[in-house]
């Protein structure tokens, strides 16, 4: 493409949406949201502060207080996550558009965006009707069963990578639950959280029931998490900021979700399926820009394979496709802010001096005409690189990988365990016992088996050690969102112990 892709009726000021209406920060504060491709300035955001929080629970806590959705019945409610779900896959096209021009991410990848994210509100809507909890029963003595609740307001700190995708996680099943919810999604990628307010209202959800205060963290996120009348809050991002949040939500002991960082390892055995796991090990670094919290960023090969292994991974990062996001030939797009660029870039110049460089290791040589000053990173490959490297231990969070050599499986699990992160594993090998026994003992909230990183919307989603704390998917998200709350009956005689008769 030569020419940079701007959506159609691209807004030029995004704005809070609070109690059923679009406004401004109370103290008119804003920011700027640049775009990737050019770091320029494309609009202008509210910039969230205390007051604006303040309103915003407020407005959560009225509708959950007084208004009809955490009462409805799930038949009903199900009924409203349909029509969400129907309303984002009918703007899909504009989107992705404005998902690839907000995030750098390739129109490929953005595409298929709207329709996991509308598939989220379907699979929480079945869940909610389908729900059920436990009767307990001591014939002619006693009855005791689950009364399950919506907590009250719900917290939503959602990441930049895949935003629209990522905020569709925590919306649907904290809306599903009958909670009202205050989103703040990250500040570099507020466009595409915009589209959320008129998808609601289209699809029926009453009034209240989603808030949405732009901002930084430490301002708007700060003031929501320390919220009194937040009692819960589910983030997902780097996980300094996590420990930040535990803290502060320790004060008033508020329950938390947390999916953090990631260094996971891709484990790949000398009897792997060689071209499968090229394949998923280049796509598992490189697709999302690398921006990817579960990508498989340590490669461990096994060393009878290792030099063919280092030769073909090259090879291949050599020949991704890096340009104008917009084009569909783009495999690997611009970097979503020149902070994060830097930081990257940082560890590509740390890397030449901890592993030998085989691919990539600064900008593309070419880039399309007008986007040179875009935060463009040529997929970077570092081999023979040590356990203690920093580019070995640290999440670098674009596209750039480690690769390191290893004997015997113990040597395997000792380097795979051999970082402070624990989210996702995957592992190559066509022996079914070590494989199995491998998954087990490797520290991972996540192990992929022969294959690449697909995800069941049933299975529990999170992470060990500095990767996270719960886990979200599920019934496990039903539980996070919902008190569950113990009833008991007598059915026979009181036996009381008669004190003071």
């Amino acid at each position: 493409m030569s020419k940079h892709f701007v959506p159609e009726n691209l807004p030029k000021h995004l704005q809070h949406y609070i109690g059923g209406r679009f406004v401004d920060s109370a103290g008119g504060e804003t920011f700027e949201v640049l775009d990737p491709v050019t770091n320029t300035t494309y609009a202008t955001a509210a910039s969230g502060q205390q007051a604006d929080i303040d309103a915003a629970v407020d407005a959560a806590r009225e509708a959950f207080n007084h208004g009809p959705w955490p009462t409805m019945k799930p038949r009903a409610r199900a009924k409203v996550l349909y029509a969400i779900a129907d309303a984002v896959v009918a703007q899909e096209d504009r989107l992705a558009e404005m998902e690839t021009f907000d995030t750098g991410l390739p129109i490929t990848q953005a595409r298929g965006q709207a329709q996991r994210a509308a598939e989220n509100f379907r699979f929480f809507a079945d869940l909610i009707v389908a729900q059920h909890d436990n009767a307990l029963k001591v014939p002619g003595s006693q009855l005791n069963y689950v009364n399950r609740k919506p907590i009250g307001v719900a917290g939503l700190i959602t990441p930049w990578n895949t935003p629209f995708m990522l905020e569709s996680w925590k919306l649907a099943p904290a809306i599903a639950s009958g909670c009202t919810v205050v989103l703040k999604p990250a500040e570099f990628t507020p466009l595409s959280a915009s589209l959320w307010a008129k998808i609601f209202e289209e699809a029926g959800l009453p009034e209240g029931v989603f808030n949405l205060v732009n901002g930084f963290g430490e301002s708007a996120g700060d003031a929501l998490v320390k919220h009194p009348q937040v009692p819960l809050i589910s983030f997902t991002g780097e996980s300094t900021t996590g420990q930040t949040i535990f803290r502060n939500c320790a004060e008033s002991l508020k329950g938390m979700s947390m999916e953090l960082g990631g260094k996971s390892p891709a484990i790949v055995f000398d009897d792997a399926d060689f071209d499968a796991a090229i394949d998923s090990t280049v796509f598992g670094v490189f697709s999302l820009n690398g921006e990817r919290c579960t990508a498989g960023s340590r490669i461990l090969v096994q060393r009878g394979i290792y030099d063919k292994f280092v030769e073909a991974y090259a090879a291949r990062a050599k020949n991704i496709v890096v340009g104008d996001p917009h084009d569909p030939a783009t495999e690997v797009g611009a970097l979503v802010h020149p902070e994060h660029y830097d930081k990257v870039m940082s560890y590509v110049e740390i890397g030449k001096t901890e592993g030998r460089l085989v691919a990539g290791g600064g900008r593309p040589e070419q880039l399309p005409a007008g986007q040179e000053n875009g935060s463009y990173v040529a997929p970077t490959v570092f081999v023979d690189v040590a356990p203690d490297a920093r580019i070995f231990q640290e999440e670098i969070f674009g596209p750039v990988v480690a690769i390191t050599p290893f004997d015997t499986e113990e040597e395997a699990l000792e380097l795979a365990n051999n970082t402070k992160y624990g989210l996702a594993a995957y592992v190559w090998t066509n022996d079914l016992k070590r494989s199995h026994n491998f998954a087990q003992a490797v520290e991972a909230g996540m192990v992929w088996l022969n294959s690449h990183n697909v995800r069941d919307l049933r299975s529990p989603f999170g992470g060990v050690k500095s990767s996270g704390l719960g886990h979200e998917g599920g019934y496990r998200s039903i539980d996070f969102y919902t008190d569950q709350q113990a009833v008991h009956i007598t059915l026979g005689e009181v036996h009381t112990p008669k004190f003071g008769a």
